[in-house]
């Protein structure tokens, strides 16, 4: 991409780095959410589901602050994963952490829509002919739902790849470490001369953004014709 400069171009492949750990590591967590949220019924149910959603609803800042005071070298957490030689504050691995936490809702709301939309009566079918809740899961109800997990990844890495207001706040704008796609471009526009870098990382924004929008799309409609087919 040679119509990126160096620092244009290192923001770029920082914010696909971070956003692919960030989808990688938080989608087994998802899908266990997901599943916990679907399919089980416990006191305390409407509270995981509030937690789940609240970075939705707070402002970004706030979960920044809450990650920076919980993972920061000081608090307990901080300096139980300092000694095992995890950092999270001020390095690329916190601002995959935040982008992790930020997307985590639409993953996990994408895989729990799949798996509502699944007909009980095909697993339970399979049950009746002596196969384990684990192998009926594995193999009746995970292929069923392969596009809604995929829907949720995508979802969570195009939110990881625009995620702002928490990084900056948990692990600041550091070139080269923690400068991700928004924070660049918020810091292009704070020098003059810098709109033309910010306006080309927009427009990459934009269209990643616009790609995960539409394979999402494609994504919930081969769920819903296999949803459609499995159930006719």
């Amino acid at each position: 991409m040679q119509w990126l400069g160096p620092e244009e171009w290192q923001a770029v492949t920082l914010s696909l780095k971070v956003s692919f750990w960030a989808t990688l590591l938080s989608l087994p967590f998802g899908l266990l959410v997901a599943v916990v949220l679907a399919r089980w019924n416990f006191r305390g149910k409407a509270l995981l589901n509030g937690l789940v959603h609240l970075p939705l609803i707070l402002p970004p800042v706030v979960t920044g602050y809450i990650l920076l005071i919980v993972f920061s070298g000081p608090s307990p957490v901080g300096t139980a994963l300092k000694s095992i030689g995890i950092v999270f504050a001020f390095r690329w691995t916190g601002a995959a952490l935040a982008a992790a936490i930020m997307g985590f809702p639409l993953m996990v709301r994408a895989m729990r829509l799949s798996l509502e939309a699944v007909d009980p009566k095909l697993e339970q079918a399979a049950a009746t002919l002596g196969a384990s809740r684990v192998w009926v899961f594995v193999t009746i109800t995970l292929p069923l739902i392969l596009p809604g997990i995929l829907a949720g990844a995508i979802l969570g890495f195009a939110k990881a790849m625009g995620e702002f207001g928490a990084t900056i706040t948990f692990v600041s704008n550091i070139p080269g470490q923690t400068r991700t796609l928004p924070t660049a471009i918020y810091t292009f526009l704070q020098v003059p001369g810098g709109e033309s870098a910010a306006l080309r990382l927009v427009v990459i924004s934009i269209a990643i953004a616009m790609m995960a929008l539409l394979v999402s799309e494609w994504l919930a409609r081969r769920l819903a014709d296999r949803v459609r087919g499995t159930t006719c």
